[in-house]
């Protein structure tokens, strides 16, 4: 009889390894309406090992981890733990079987404490079967220490910066004794010294001979902490093999299934090569915009056939800029003018009216209405321009989604589709076009290739130039430096919520903007107090803050404890039917200090602090 490692090399396509394989998947498929998610997907995943999983968003990453974690059952073929068959029913099998997942999305408890998020499940007991919460935050306190986490165990979760959030989310995965431990997308939301700690983590995984599987889409990532590669695409298995082996351009073409020019004519975006016809007069015009505590005199004024970068560190009020002009964040002061109108009652619905649409940074929080159709969702915004006497014309509605499906190239089953069911690429691409058929003057992009892959992230930058080309005026945010550069005709600089400099012409680079940067970088700002213990909270507070789904139902820390039942913290969390277009939330107003990165990294001309800043921006 084979051994397990000759059977995964022949399903695999693998040379037999000495390793032993510790999970492994044999003809994986599954299906949903309409969709074939995998297609006899087969891969091993080998003790000790750091493995990345890779492919366009669409290309069944997502599924397969959903299908190795219990949230979905297999259609067919079979997983095979340590050599032995399993069937997970629920994401709580799979972890007791030893494996742990940090998603994306936090999937965490924000009303309850740091601790109790930590060991939800877990929770130590007194003889008396309570919960021992000073052993709890003892325990809590010396697993964060590792991590470089310096935070009170007992603070509230939702307390905390999201980066920070998602080191608890890996304290917490790693301390359930895995054996594999998932990661999808674990740097997303992280500060660069938060990403070294990770890192580290990683080796001491590897050293405890615990297998990581790791989704990213940053190349970086990838080639620096992982051993094999398995790429996906369109729900089937294309290669797997030592990432050592493959060229960065090789890689990315396995998983567009074509071949692929890494540097263009400014290096590694898709922007192109001419130069836009930009107007003289400006059709947007903020003077002084000021909001208490976010925005502190901000003027700027954007041109048609203009493409306006909005850069800066974290916290630097980007995304406040960007929704005050949409008039998602009310002002205290200052004028918006759009083709020299002044908005007199500057609102979300004035602006739209005016010609301005806002690109949120969180799609899925902010954007997409993940329980209604791909159809629903791009006309949401149009549909009082494609209705007569309150009736909606479904016959104008197919005749816009058929146009902007083939213009973006949304892949979908049909336009009736879930949007919810598309890949993060896709969700884009359908919130872009909400926005583009109503014919905007003014776009406001923020974030708009953060989370997707690189093809899609290709698509929308060629789509952005094409926009501008077309007459339209665009406003950039973008943490990707070489984007920012390559991407924008000019680029203001905001620090602290107010004008740090603007850059034009030839003076827009990376060096010149690492030297705005370096120059008004924020002095470290020290740690916030503590807030009291929330074991015994009544959640009223959160609901009060602006609403935590635990405020909303009056749920407690105590109530878990009691035997509530308790969301599983490693099941995705399913999105908000309901989220609005816009919303309000600042950036992190207390950036973390980062520690610098190696001067070859750098162009020759950047000032002599730029690295720490260069890290910070990203």
């Amino acid at each position: 009889m084979a051994s397990p490692e000759a059977a995964a090399s022949a399903a695999t396509g693998e040379p037999p390894s000495v390793t032993p394989t510790v999970l492994e998947a044999r003809g994986v498929s599954k299906r949903f309406p309409g969709v074939v998610a995998l297609d006899d997907v087969s891969f091993t995943l080998r003790a000790g090992e750091t493995h990345a999983l890779v492919g366009e968003n669409g290309a069944g990453k997502s599924t397969l981890i959903k299908v190795l974690t219990g949230v979905h059952r297999p259609d067919g073929g079979e997983l095979l733990l340590s050599g032995q068959q399993v069937h997970f029913a629920r994401p709580f099998e799979a972890q007791q079987a030893g494996i742990s997942t940090i998603y994306q999305e936090v999937n965490l408890v924000p009303l309850m404490s740091v601790a109790r998020n930590i060991f939800l499940g877990r929770e130590p007991r007194t003889r008396l079967g309570l919960i021992d919460f000073g052993r709890m935050h003892r325990e809590a306190a010396t697993l964060l220490e590792g991590f470089r986490v310096t935070v009170d165990p007992r603070r509230p979760l939702h307390t905390l910066g999201v980066g920070t959030q998602q080191m608890v989310a890996l304290a917490r995965a790693v301390s359930v004794r895995a054996q594999v431990v998932i990661m999808d997308e674990p740097t997303s939301s992280l500060e660069p010294r938060e990403v070294e700690t990770l890192f580290r983590v990683i080796e001491d995984l590897r050293r405890q001979n615990i297998a990581v599987l790791y989704v990213s889409h940053r190349m970086d990532e990838l080639y620096r902490v992982c051993d094999r590669v398995t790429v996906l695409r369109d729900g089937r298995h294309i290669h797997t093999g030592d990432l050592a082996d493959l060229e960065r351009v090789q890689l990315v073409s396995m998983m567009l299934g074509r071949e692929i020019t890494e540097v263009r004519r400014h290096g590694v975006t898709s922007f192109g090569d001419e130069d836009h016809d930009i107007a003289r007069k400006p059709i947007l015009t903020a003077d002084g915009l000021t909001s208490r505590h976010r925005l502190d005199d901000i003027s700027l004024d954007l041109h048609p056939g203009e493409v306006l970068g909005l850069g800066g560190l974290l916290g630097s009020g980007r995304s406040e800029t960007a929704k005050a002009l949409a008039g998602a964040l009310p002002l205290d002061k200052g004028t918006i003018s759009v083709a020299g109108r002044v908005l007199r009652r500057i609102s979300s619905a004035s602006a739209i009216r005016a010609g301005i649409s806002l690109l949120p940074e969180d799609r899925k929080a902010e954007g997409i209405v993940p329980g209604l159709s791909v159809r629903e969702n791009i006309v949401l915004a149009a549909l009082p321009r494609l209705s007569r006497g309150g009736i909606v014309s479904r016959k104008r509605q197919d005749r816009i989604v058929d146009i902007f499906m083939k213009r973006l190239r949304i892949k979908a089953s049909s336009p009736e589709q879930k949007v919810g069911e598309l890949s993060g690429g896709n969700q884009q691409k359908v919130l872009l076009a909400r926005w583009l058929c109503l014919e905007p003057k003014v776009l406001l992009l923020d974030e708009p290739t953060r989370g997707i892959d690189v093809g899609a992230k290709a698509e929308v930058q060629a789509l952005i130039d094409e926009l501008a080309q077309e007459g339209l005026a665009v406003l950039l945010i973008s943490s990707d430096i070489e984007e920012l550069i390559e991407g924008s005709d000019r680029i203001v600089v905001l620090r602290g919520g107010a004008t740090a400099g603007e850059l034009t012409g030839d003076q827009v680079s990376e060096a010149a903007l690492l030297s705005v940067l370096a120059d008004h970088a924020p002095a470290p700002v020290p740690p916030a107090p503590v807030p009291p213990e929330a074991d015994t909270g009544s959640g009223a507070d959160a609901g009060a803050g602006g609403g935590t789904e635990g405020g909303a139902g009056g749920g407690t820390e105590a109530e878990a404890g009691a035997g509530a039942d308790t969301p599983d913290p490693l099941t995705p969390a399913p999105d908000a039917a309901d989220a609005p277009d816009v919303a309000t939330a600042p950036d992190d107003p207390h950036p973390a200090p980062v520690p610098g990165r190696a001067a070859a990294d750098l162009p020759a001309d950047a000032p002599a602090d730029a690295p720490a800043v260069k890290e910070d921006l990203r």
